[in-house]
Parts: structure tokens; C-alpha cells; sequence
């Protein structure tokens, strides 16, 4: 499905009275989603273990 497609599946299937600020939110966080699996994918995340001592580091 091109994105195309998909942003038009989306837009039809929020309610009628959406506004054009929530169509701009709702693809806004499709988009970050999918920029995160795709990160998650090429393996460039960090694991809680990892965040866990960074931020114990910065809190002392």
C-alpha cells in the first residue's frame, strides 16, 4: 500500500466531524511510530537496562 493509500485509510477512518488539526496529530504520530520501528528494526535503540544507568548516573 503506498503511503498515499494509507494516509487515505486513515483520514476515512476517523469520524466525520474531525477537525484538521486532529488529522494533522493523527498522522503526525503514525509518522513517529513508524520512524521508531524502523529504528528498531536497523537495531539503533537503546535497552532499559542501558537507560536505567545513564540516568542514575545523571541523578547523582
Amino acid at each position: 500500500m503506498s503511503t498515499k493509500e494509507e494516509v487515505m485509510k486513515l483520514i476515512k477512518g476517523l469520524p466525520d466531524n474531525v477537525t484538521l488539526e486532529e488529522i494533522m496529530k493523527e498522522l503526525y504520530v503514525r509518522s513517529k511510530i513508524e520512524k521508531g520501528l524502523d529504528e528498531l528494526q536497523k537495531g539503533n535503540f537503546v535497552s532499559h537496562n542501558e537507560v536505567k544507568e545513564k540516568l542514575g548516573n545523571w541523578l547523582k
